[in-house]
C-alpha cells in the first residue's frame, strides 16, 4: 500500500486567548506563547494568604532573633573555646556560633522574601516586546504606573505584619557588621610605641643576636660594607608571639667607615661605625633587605623607598614618610654588641597615636 507523504500536514495549534499564536507546519522553533494563568491557592483562599503571611513574618522574626544571637555569641563566648560538633570535629565555638547565627539571619530574610513573592505578590506574567534602550515619555509613565501597581499588589502597605517584621530584620542584620568592628580593638594603647628592645637599659643592656646563627654578635664580626640582621636576646622562633614581635624588633646592622657617616648624631648612637636601624620600612611596614654598600643606600623592595643609612637613614626616594628609627648600641665587657634602650621613636608606618 502506497502512502503519499506530500499530503501529510502537521495539525495547527493555538495558544490561550490573548497569547501569541503558535506557528503551523514548517517552523518548529516558533514562540509557543505563555501558558494560561492559573491562580494560586493564596489568591482564592484568604485563610491560606493569612497563613502565608504568618510564615513570612515568622522567618523575619527568626532572622531578628538570630542577629541578637550573633551579638550575644560574640560577647559571651571565649575566642579560645573549642567544642566538638559532629561531623565537623573539634572547632572554635565562637566561629561556629557566629557562622550559624549570621547564616540563619541572612537565610531567613532571603527565604521570607522569596516565600512572600511566590505566595502573596502578584504573579501575572507581563510579556513585552523588545524596544530601544531609551524609553519615550509614554513608556516611562507606564513603567512608573506599573511600579505603583506592583507596590500596591505586593501588599507592603496593607500587610503591616510582614512590613514591620521585614523592616525589623533588615534593621538588625547590619548590627552584625558593626559588632565585628570590635575586632579592630582593643586599642593598642602603648604597644605600638615600644618594641622588645624596651627591656634594655644602660644598667642592664640587651645583647644583639644574629638572626641567622642565633648567637650574640661581636663588633669585630661586622666588616665595613656588610649588612647583618639581628633580634633581641630571648626572642625565639618557636615563641607563640614571635611573628608579632619580630615585626617590630627586626634590626639591620651596617658598618660604615666613620669618616663617611654624614649625620654625627647617628654616629653617636652607633659603635665604631656600626649603626643599628629598624628593618621595618616606614611606608607600609615591609622588611628592608637590599643594601648598596658604595652609596650606603637601603632599598625597600615593596615600593622602592630608599634610605641613606650614612645620613640618619633619611628618605631620599619613594613614598616612605620618615627616616628609619635608630637603636643606640655599644659593647659590653665581653665585646658583644648590646642595646642600651628602645628606639627613640615608634618603628614602622605612621598611625593615629604616633607621637
Amino acid at each position: 500500500m502506497s502512502h503519499d507523504m506530500s499530503e501529510d500536514k502537521l495539525p495547527e495549534s493555538h495558544g490561550s486567548a490573548g497569547q501569541h499564536e503558535v506557528a503551523t507546519h514548517g517552523d518548529p522553533f516558533a514562540d509557543p506563547g505563555l501558558p494560561a494563568h492559573e491562580p494560586r491557592r493564596t489568591d482564592i483562599d484568604e485563610r491560606a494568604a493569612k497563613r502565608a503571611e504568618r510564615q513570612v513574618s515568622l522567618m523575619f522574626v527568626v532572622s531578628m532573633l538570630a542577629t541578637v544571637g550573633f551579638i550575644a555569641s560574640y560577647v559571651a563566648i571565649d575566642a579560645d573555646k573549642i567544642v566538638y560538633i559532629f561531623p565537623l570535629g573539634h572547632v572554635s565555638a565562637l566561629n561556629f556560633a557566629l557562622g550559624l547565627t549570621l547564616g540563619v539571619a541572612l537565610f531567613c530574610i532571603g527565604a521570607g522574601a522569596v516565600h512572600w513573592a511566590r505566595t502573596l505578590m502578584s504573579d501575572h506574567e507581563l510579556p513585552a516586546e523588545r524596544h530601544p534602550i531609551e524609553a519615550d515619555d509614554e513608556v516611562r509613565a507606564d513603567v512608573i504606573e506599573q511600579f505603583k501597581t506592583g507596590a500596591a499588589e505586593s501588599g507592603f502597605g496593607r500587610r503591616k505584619m510582614i512590613r514591620n517584621t521585614l523592616i525589623g530584620s533588615m534593621a538588625l542584620v547590619p548590627l552584625s557588621g558593626v559588632v565585628l568592628l570590635r575586632d579592630l580593638g582593643p586599642l593598642p594603647e602603648k604597644k605600638l610605641q615600644h618594641t622588645g628592645w624596651d627591656l634594655a637599659t644602660p644598667e642592664h643592656p640587651l645583647p644583639l643576636v644574629n638572626m641567622n646563627t642565633n648567637k650574640p654578635m661581636k663588633a669585630e664580626d661586622i666588616v665595613v660594607g656588610s649588612l647583618t640582621f639581628a633580634k633581641p636576646e630571648g626572642l625565639e622562633e618557636d615563641d607563640e608571639t614571635f611573628q608579632q614581635q619580630i615585626a617590630k624588633d627586626a634590626l639591620m646592622l651596617v658598618r660604615i667607615a666613620p669618616e663617611n657617616i654624614k649625620d654625627k648624631d647617628s654616629a653617636e648612637l652607633g659603635f665604631e661605625g656600626i649603626l643599628a636601624y629598624s628593618k621595618i620600612c616606614t611606608h607600609v611596614g615591609c622588611p628592608i633587605s637590599l643594601y648598596e654598600q658604595q652609596t650606603h643606600h637601603a632599598l625597600c623592595p615593596c615600593h622602592q623607598s630608599t634610605f641613606d643609612l650614612a645620613d640618619g637613614a633619611r628618605v631620599i626616594f619613594g613614598p616612605a614618610g620618615h627616616p628609619l628609627p635608630q637603636l643606640k648600641i655599644t659593647t659590653n665587657e665581653e665585646g658583644f654588641l648590646v642595646a642600651t634602650g628602645d628606639f627613640a621613636e615608634p618603628v614602622g608606618p605612621s598611625f593615629w597615636e604616633r607621637s
